[in-house]
């Protein structure tokens, strides 16, 4: 077994592998995993003074987290993971507050469509809807990011690619936390992380691409950003833990980046596992990735 230097982390791993299933035991369905991540993620409420407000966003159920010390007309488009079939409001409520928080502004979360009920590209639609909307709700552009984390990051560059496309202006800025960008899987940590990654399975992530995708080529720009042509997307700031199996696709989506003439930042965390940023409450790494994700934004944002 590993040593882990982070005594933190040793500890989630351990209560993650007490909760793993055994290798004979059926892959669940995504409607068998919906309820568990929601209770998972609405056990931790949002930090002490945010406010939780129902709104509705492009069409679609939504909430507006506005933190205690939020500056006005400052705000992020958070756009949830779980890789387009799982996740929701609940389950993301609170990371998205403390990301809030930790930019000093608000955070708007829509609760886009899921797969198999609504297949790609209706995650990208609703989404576009969603940064459209703000847009015509008052919004600058020059004070707003779109953020995400998992699918929600992946959901990120797509959205910023279909609103290029769409002629709206571009965000102040780009946060992709762990983002899951190459739906064809052909990054070299898929298979070297596959025993250190204590999330994300092969068999799982299979079973969100071809339900998600319901057909759709894998290498479709707006399901896999990796593959896209990315020139003119905003400054990005990529968050990536070490011992993650979507490690590739950060890289390969920071080089990318790089390559088309974007303003890339790419922060590979040791030893840490997919969106780290969830166990902030009692992963010190975690809340430091989400106060170093809010202080990179504070810079971009006007």
């Amino acid at each position: 077994m590993t040593d882990w230097k982070d005594p933190q982390i040793r500890a989630i791993r351990e209560i993650m592998a007490g909760m793993a299933r055994s290798v004979d035991e059926p892959e669940p369905s995504v409607q068998e995993l919906r309820g568990p991540m929601d209770a998972m993620g609405a056990a931790t409420p949002p930090p002490e003074g945010c406010r939780v407000e129902a709104m509705t966003l492009g069409g679609r159920p939504a909430e507006r987290l506005t933190p205690r010390d939020a500056v006005a007309g400052r705000v992020i488009l958070f756009l949830h993971g779980g890789g387009y079939c799982i996740g929701s409001l609940a389950s993301h409520r609170a990371l998205a507050a403390r990301l809030a928080e930790a930019t000093h502004c608000a955070a708007v979360v829509p609760d886009y469509r899921l797969a198999p009920e609504h297949p790609f590209p209706a995650a990208v639609d609703d989404a576009l809807a969603a940064w459209r909307d703000l847009l015509a709700s008052g919004a600058d552009p020059a004070r707003a990011a779109i953020a995400g984390d998992s699918a929600g990051g992946g959901l990120t560059f797509a959205t910023a690619l279909a609103a290029r496309e769409a002629g709206l202006p571009m965000p102040a800025a780009l946060l992709a936390i762990s983002p899951w960008a190459d739906l064809a899987q052909t990054g070299a940590s898929y298979a070297a992380k596959a025993q250190s990654d204590t999330m994300i399975t092969k068999a799982g992530l299979d079973l969100f691409s071809s339900t998600y995708l319901a057909g759709t080529d894998p290498r479709h720009p707006l399901a896999s950003p990796l593959f896209a042509d990315l020139t003119g997307l905003p400054p990005t700031l990529i968050q990536v833990g070490g011992e993650e199996s979507l490690l590739s696709d950060s890289a390969g989506m920071a080089q990318a980046l790089g390559l088309a003439g974007v303003d890339v930042t790419l922060r590979i965390w040791p030893e840490m596992i997919h969106v780290w940023h969830f166990f902030a409450p009692r992963l010190t790494a975690g809340q430091a990735a989400t106060d170093e994700a809010g202080a990179w934004l504070r810079g971009r944002l006007a």
